[in-house]
């Protein structure tokens, strides 16, 4: 297949996913708008005034950039890992891998699905944050580039588990017993340098840490770690997690269903 022939076949898988989560919005798109504001409505609210000021900021500031952060992060991961995993389900998977379709283009299409859902989630939370405090954007272009990377390392790695699950419990593993308290301890609602010299050190293993923070840098100008070795992190992570990805999409070996 030549490359208008791929370029067709990607822009088609994008705009597949693309339409299938625009087409069913109210199980992808408003779960985590009401879920978000009952967090703004009781961290942000009722337990922010007893906390008073963080980083600097007010509370219900300092969570903004966490709590889009992690709406990024459960979005564009469940996205791809539900999706993927439905065609290997049913065997369609089967027709796609046999076609002259690049791999490369399979593999972005389904991330480009995932991304598109987690920008999406992003504008949303955003928008609804806008009613209960002021944002500004100290950074553009680490904002927009911690919120695209994380994007795509998180559509990665759901596009890896689904690889490797065999049924529908094994996609709900992962987010269920890694991602939710990972995310949870990444800094959403706490900065790590209030915790003790110990707690900080153990917090710094956490990888959700450096993207939390460096988003949080990009808003408010305020971040825990260094942001320069944040993004490399990110960046670094997601060219090992593609290539990972791309090769067992290569093998095929997990594909099919045991």
């Amino acid at each position: 297949m030549n490359f208008f022939g791929q370029y067709i076949a990607l822009k088609t898988l994008f705009y597949k996913e693309m339409k299938r989560i625009l087409r069913i919005w109210p199980q992808t798109l408003l779960p985590p708008a009401i879920t978000m504001t009952l967090y703004f409505v009781i961290f942000g609210q009722m337990v922010g005034q007893r906390i008073g000021q963080m980083g600097g900021v007010s509370y219900m500031q300092f969570i903004v950039p966490g709590l889009i952060m992690m709406s990024v992060i459960t979005n564009s991961y469940s996205n791809v890992v539900s999706s993927f995993f439905s065609v290997k389900f049913n065997g369609s998977i089967d027709e796609l891998l046999v076609s002259p379709v690049s791999l490369h283009n399979i593999l972005i299409g389904y991330v480009g699905g995932g991304v598109f859902r987690g920008l999406m989630i992003a504008f949303i939370v955003s928008a609804v944050a806008l009613f209960f405090t002021q944002l500004s954007i100290m950074n553009l272009a680490i904002t927009i580039l911690t919120i695209i990377a994380t994007a795509i390392l998180f559509s990665l790695a759901g596009f890896i588990n689904a690889i490797f699950a065999n049924s529908f419990d094994d996609i709900s593993i992962v987010p269920s017993f890694i991602l939710t308290p990972l995310t949870y301890l990444g800094g959403v609602f706490y900065s790590i340098s209030d915790l003790s010299p110990f707690w900080q050190k153990v917090s710094l293993l956490n990888p959700i840490v450096y993207m939390v923070n460096a988003f949080r840098y990009g808003i408010l100008g305020h971040s825990d770690v260094n942001v320069f070795y944040s993004l490399l992190a990110i960046l670094v992570f997601c060219i090992i997690f593609y290539w990972v990805a791309y090769l067992l999409l290569k093998d095929g070996s997990r594909i099919r269903i045991i």
